[in-house]
């Protein structure tokens, strides 16, 4: 069960929404109910779950119901019809006095504007829900400073808001929410106002923030790339239907439909998709009981110029390369110890193909794809990458992502 779940939303408003609800059952859109009822729907048969700990993201354009949607969740608007349960209650069930507490027990609500009180101080402001809820000032002091801090406002409980930078503010806001120790975080377009900069620096502050307190957080934006940096899972919005739910990964790879694929037409791949996405499964690898000419013997059916050594449990131990084996088997030697690579360039899974770049511009062999335990999962050659890249029609040249023509040629042997 997640933490939230919607299903079969609907909001239509106007006064006598049962026509236009019947009409959009049958499959009117959403401009015809509008024409023929004079109602607007808002959200029409919406369903999505985010987990614990999640950050979900609700996208769109302007009108096509994200922020309707969030207050749904809520109660701050009723929904027509369907069902929304948080932590198992249903919450469309909740008569006014029980709603009031439940929304002040489970929800902190993070606005675009700050709705800061400009007559009290940034500490009175993060204080003020539990102020409300009649907690003892000094306790409730305590929990506002830990709050500010969690946010990097730490000296700053005696400004008032008009004295702080917009980021700030927003900060000041997050911390009140936060102060509340809310299971789940409602932020509508909560970085929508700020300055490009600043918003980017309150993403940033965002993520840091969730490695901290995993909240569960239904996030609201009509930015896709804000959508890609902090969603867990998507939830795409249309004239107030979800038209497709993934990870961002996802989303851009394998649109839903037209609408998705105009939407996500331009978004640059190498930010979103992982490591994992496109690594390929090595040709051969060697263990670390192989002997030289055994892993030679290796490299030689499929042409390596370099091979992973992985011990009994697969996890990586090293890297041997030909022209090293070749002097050990000269040598005499039984062991490849006095030529295993232990530097080997690796990456995580989720790392956005963006970051590799750098690495593969200067390494000329493949990269390999670790998981928690060191175990190989894959590898990413310059080809592979390029490969990748071209299939997603984002790569004009080789010098785009800083690998020269010269240095390209061979690695193919190991991609």
């Amino acid at each position: 069960m997640g933490r939230i779940e919607v299903r079969d939303l609907y909001k239509i408003f106007g006064p006598k929404p049962e026509k236009a609800y019947e009409m959009l059952k049958k499959g009117a859109s959403k401009d015809e109910i509008l024409k023929k009822t004079h109602h607007t729907v808002g959200v029409a048969n919406a369903s999505f779950v985010v987990e614990e700990g999640e950050v979900g993201v609700l996208m769109g354009l302007s009108g096509s119901g994200k922020s309707t949607l969030v207050r749904c969740v809520n109660r701050l608007i009723e929904p027509t019809d369907g069902t929304v349960v948080v932590d198992g209650v249903d919450v469309l069930a909740l008569g006014k006095k029980e709603l009031l507490s439940f929304r002040r027990e489970h929800f902190g609500m993070v606005f675009q504007h700050f709705a800061l009180f400009p007559h009290r101080t940034v500490l009175q402001n993060v204080e003020y829900g539990l102020e409300v809820q009649g907690i003892d000032k000094k306790l409730r002091s305590e929990k506002a400073m830990e709050s500010l801090d969690l946010v990097g406002l730490a000296g700053y409980q005696g400004s008032y808001p008009d004295e702080l930078s917009g980021g700030m503010q927003q900060r000041v806001g997050l911390a009140r929410a936060l102060t509340l120790d809310p299971g789940i975080l409602l932020m509508d377009e909560a970085f929508s106002a700020l300055d490009p900069l600043i918003r980017r620096e309150m993403q940033d502050e965002l993520i840091s923030l969730q490695k901290t307190v995993r909240k569960t957080i239904l996030f609201i934006t009509h930015d896709l790339d804000e959508a890609l940096k902090l969603g867990d899972r998507i939830f795409l919005m249309k004239d107030g239907n979800i038209v497709q739910e993934g990870t961002g990964e996802e989303i851009l790879t394998n649109p839903a439909t037209p609408y998705v694929a105009k939407f996500v037409e331009n978004v640059n791949m190498s930010k979103v998709v992982t490591a994992q996405a496109i690594m390929r499964r090595p040709k051969a690898v060697a263990f670390s009981q192989d002997g030289p000419r055994v892993i030679l013997h290796k490299m030689d059916e499929e042409n390596l110029q370099s091979i992973f050594v992985l011990d009994k449990d697969y996890r990586l131990r090293g890297k041997v390369y030909a022209e090293d084996i070749a002097t050990v088997i000269k040598n005499k030697e039984k062991t490849i110890e006095a030529i295993l690579d232990k530097e080997v360039k690796t990456v995580k899974p989720d790392m956005v193909l963006q970051d590799l770049f750098a690495d593969l511009a200067t390494y000329p062999h493949p990269i390999g794809v670790l998981d928690e335990d060191n175990r190989l999962l894959g590898e990413i050659g310059r080809g592979t990458l390029l490969h990748a890249l071209d299939d997603f029609g984002q790569l004009t040249s080789r010098e785009d992502i800083g690998i020269q023509e010269e240095s390209y040629v061979g690695e193919g042997q190991n991609s």
